[in-house]
């Protein structure tokens, strides 16, 4: 319960010693609460006096931005430096299209650390729910082109060597299934 504290509202373990505990407690439920809503992406915000926007075409994105970004998306800690290579300064502003500065490293990441949940919150649901589409349809693709493609011993081959896929194909789809319910 205090580490939560300690990671969402940047105290130390001392001060948060302090804090009487009914105070504590209506913290950790606007934590989990923001967990619990669905977030949508938000394309620009502004944060010190600069207007940020995500990265307008993820297709686009340089070696550098993806190893960056897949090196610290996934640990607190760093998701600062993830929010560097998706969000930077908007240098021009045409309504719902924008040109951000380019990639130049995580040298300034700092700059992200004090950014709205909310867009983090935002982020983070994008991505998840980009997951679960690509592998969905990875699954349906496979499930239905693969063995339409196969010869006859290629299928027995599979069949000695890979007994379980389907089942194991099916697991996956169940499991995808029950997060989207949970997120629903």
């Amino acid at each position: 319960m205090h580490k939560t504290v300690e990671i969402f509202c940047n105290l130390n373990l001392k001060d948060i010693a302090k804090i009487k505990y009914i105070y504590v407690q209506e913290i950790l439920n606007d934590i989990n609460n923001l967990f619990d809503k669905k977030q949508d992406l938000i394309p620009k915000f502004k944060h010190k006096g600069v207007t940020y926007g995500f990265i307008p075409v993820l297709d686009d994105m340089t070696l550098g931005e993806y190893v960056d970004l897949d090196e610290n998306f996934t640990n607190w800690k760093t998701m600062h430096k993830a929010m560097t290579v998706l969000y930077r300064p908007i240098t021009l502003d045409k309504g719902s299209r924008y040109q951000i500065e380019e990639y130049d490293g995580l040298d300034n990441a700092d700059v992200m650390k004090g950014i709205p949940l909310d867009v983090l919150m935002g982020c983070m649901f994008f991505f998840y729910n980009l997951n679960n589409e690509l592998l969905k349809t990875t699954l349906n693709y496979l499930s239905q082109e693969i063995p339409k493609e196969l010869t006859t011993e290629q299928l027995q081959t599979l069949a000695k060597n890979g007994d379980g896929i389907n089942q194991s194909m099916e697991s996956l789809k169940e499991m995808l299934q029950g997060l989207n319910i949970s997120l629903n």
